[in-house]
């Protein structure tokens, strides 16, 4: 570790973590003809599928993090490059549910290979994916995942 790395913060560092593994991912799934947040939005897709899901817009933002009105934009632009379909939630018909076209299963099941690999090189220096510091880590993420984090209020600022 350099040693401006073991002087910074680990919000500092998990920024760096973060904008290292989004620039990598949409270098390599930009051959196939998608954004990191797109592939993003499609693996979530795609896993849920697998589980039997068919899950709404809003349900692959919860899971994804990411903004209802970004999820609704990526979701429109897959829609038109026939990765995604789009259709009313008979349960609710506010709700748009998303399902992945055939194309989109199959680039999506290319886009996972590839994104797979470069996790194996990001977890090479824990062990490698299957290693036990590399569980640690994914158990410390899924940690800070979980803790709340909402803006202090301005009389905890004050204190």
């Amino acid at each position: 570790m350099s040693e401006a790395a073991e002087r910074a913060t680990a919000g500092f560092l998990v920024w760096r973590l973060s904008m290292k593994w989004r620039v990598a991912v949409d270098r390599a799934v930009g051959p196939l003809g998608l954004t990191h947040a797109q592939y993003a939005l499609m693996a979530s897709l795609y896993g849920m599928s697998r589980a039997g899901l068919r899950p709404s817009q809003r349900r692959l933002a919860d899971h994804t993090g990411l903004e209802a009105l970004y999820v609704s934009k990526l979701a429109r632009a897959l829609e038109a490059a026939g990765l995604v379909t789009r259709t009313r939630d008979p349960g609710d018909p506010r709700a748009m549910q998303l399902t992945l076209t055939e194309e989109g299963c199959d680039v999506t099941r290319r886009a996972i290979r590839v994104v797979q690999g470069l996790l194996d090189q990001l977890l090479e220096p824990l062990g490698g994916q299957d290693g036990p510091r590399a569980r640690q880590f994914t158990r410390d993420l899924a940690t800070l995942l979980d803790a709340p984090l909402d803006p202090p209020t301005e009389n905890e600022e004050q204190s």
